[in-house]
């Protein structure tokens, strides 16, 4: 098993000046220990379960232009982009722009959104879930046309109408960035991962047992066979809490726990660090964990 980042919180104790510096610090580090890939939330609200409201939140497209200014090898992307708040054609834009600027190293992660405080707040309209799950198929569709350098023409959606789909530069990334679906909807989100997308991230958070991840990889198994597609092509992801400090004093107890979940058939692990305070106990944590998961 492969071990990932996400970064969901930037609340430090120095204050909102010190983020940019410990992000560099953190982002740098994460890459120097091994870990395959980066990745942030994409909210304008800190969300509940990591912090209160008024706690920072970083645009993501633009953190992660950031990051990949101080990275080399390391993979970056939103967990995830919910496919309100942006046009698709933009949307396209910017994961394309961050390809050609990483290197090539970008992910597409996308979702149909969920959080109507920040949308409310902001001035975003927030759909009914049917719409958002729809407006996501057609977003998928824009954006492998937008990355096949064949098809400039127009796209014709219920929702979204493009009169040329021009994206030049075009991405690095061959065929075109990889593409995450975020959520486990057996009959929406799993369908879609399984028509559109190179892998699905699944939540770890508050599970007792794992009887519910399996079931919903059992699930993606059957929608990527009525689509006639290989489950081995999709990566299968999953987000497991990480607090370094607790990760350090009994580092066994996170390594079974990411050894029972490659058993369940997880390739690759997201851990969401619960806070960039502590690069030491981060640091210390990571060596103990990351050689181990490796062979899981």
């Amino acid at each position: 098993m492969q071990l990932a980042l996400q970064l969901p919180s930037f609340t430090l104790s120095g204050g909102d000046a010190q983020i940019a510096p410990r992000l560099a610090e953190i982002a740098t580090l994460a890459e120097s220990l091994g870990y395959c890939s980066i990745w942030v939330m994409d909210h304008f609200f800190q969300i509940p379960g990591v912090g209160d409201v008024t706690e920072p939140m970083l645009e993501g497209y633009t953190t992660l232009s950031y990051l990949a200014a101080r990275t080399a090898r390391v993979r970056l992307g939103t967990l995830v982009t919910g496919v309100t708040y942006r046009q698709p054609g933009i949307l396209v834009k910017e994961v394309t722009t961050l390809d050609v600027l990483s290197g090539g190293r970008a992910w597409f992660g996308v979702g149909a959104a969920w959080n109507e405080q920040e949308h409310r707040g902001l001035g975003v309209p927030f759909p009914p879930l049917k719409e958002r799950f729809e407006r996501l198929e057609e977003t998928l569709q824009i954006a492998l046309q937008m990355w096949d350098e064949s098809n400039n023409g127009p796209y014709e959606g219920r929702y979204y109408r493009l009169a040329e789909t021009l994206n030049h530069p075009q991405a690095l990334s061959r065929p075109h960035p990889p593409i995450l679906i975020g959520g486990s909807g057996e009959r929406k989100t799993l369908r879609l991962v399984a028509r559109y997308a190179d892998a699905c991230n699944l939540s770890a958070y508050g599970l007792t047992d794992d009887d519910g991840l399996r079931h919903k990889l059992d699930v993606l198994r059957q929608h990527c066979a009525a689509e006639g597609r290989s489950y081995d092509a999709i990566e299968r992801t999953v987000l497991v809490p990480f607090d370094p400090a607790e990760a350090s004093r009994e580092p066994n107890k996170l390594v079974d726990r990411l050894g029972a979940l490659a058993a369940i058939g997880f390739q690759t692990a997201i851990m969401s660090l619960r806070s960039m305070e502590d690069l030491r106990a981060f640091e210390a944590a990571s060596r103990a964990v990351l050689p181990q998961a490796a062979a899981a």
